[in-house]
Formats: structure tokens, sequence, C-alpha cells
């Protein structure tokens, strides 16, 4: 395992895919609270079917999944998938990178 750091440019892109998901999640959290609350009186779920809603989730959920699966160490280039939350890892598991630019605070 190495002990080596992120450049700079490598660093602003993961802080940056941080941003999208943290911006994202809230979205989706806030979305989903509402077409749970407001289903029915907007007529998208019964007591029978879950039709339009189960469809409406699906599109919300499905960008989370996405964005879990697009970040890459940008060090190595391995998926760091679902290692990853809200924020990116303190380290790379693959190559032992520390996923951060050398001398940056560790959450901005």
């Amino acid at each position: 395992m190495s002990t080596a750091y992120l450049t700079p440019e490598q660093h602003q892109r993961l802080r940056h895919w941080e941003k999208w998901n943290q911006r994202y999640f809230v979205f989706a959290f806030v979305a989903l609270l509402l077409l749970l609350v407001f289903s029915s009186q907007l007529g998208l779920s019964s007591g029978d079917s879950w039709g339009p809603l189960g469809i409406l989730l699906a599109l919300l959920v499905a960008p989370i999944i996405v964005l879990q699966l697009k970040l890459k160490c940008p060090a190595c280039g391995a998926r760091i998938g679902w290692q990853a939350k809200l924020m990116a890892p303190d380290q790379c598991k693959a190559c032992g990178t520390f996923l951060r630019a050398k001398g940056a605070v560790k959450h901005e």
C-alpha cells in the first residue's frame, strides 16, 4: 500500500462528486418524503396499486445508484462504489492513496 496523496486537480474532482452526491441525496430525500406523504392526494397510489408512485420512486432512486457506481479512485481508476456513502472514503482500498490532496483540510 502506498501513502500517496491526490493532486489538487484530482482532489477538486473528488470534492465535486461529493457535492453533487450530497445535493442529490437532499433533493431525493425531500422529494421521496413529499411523494409518500401526498401520493394518495395526488392520485399516484391507492390501496390496491402503487403503479405511478412506484415508477417515480424508482426514478428518484436510480440516480443514487448511478452516482455511487460512477465514483472511481482518481489515482488508480479502481471503482470505489459502495465504499463511499455521501462522501468519499479517506483512502482507496485498491491502491492505498489518500483521497485528498496533501495539506488539504479533511472535510471541506
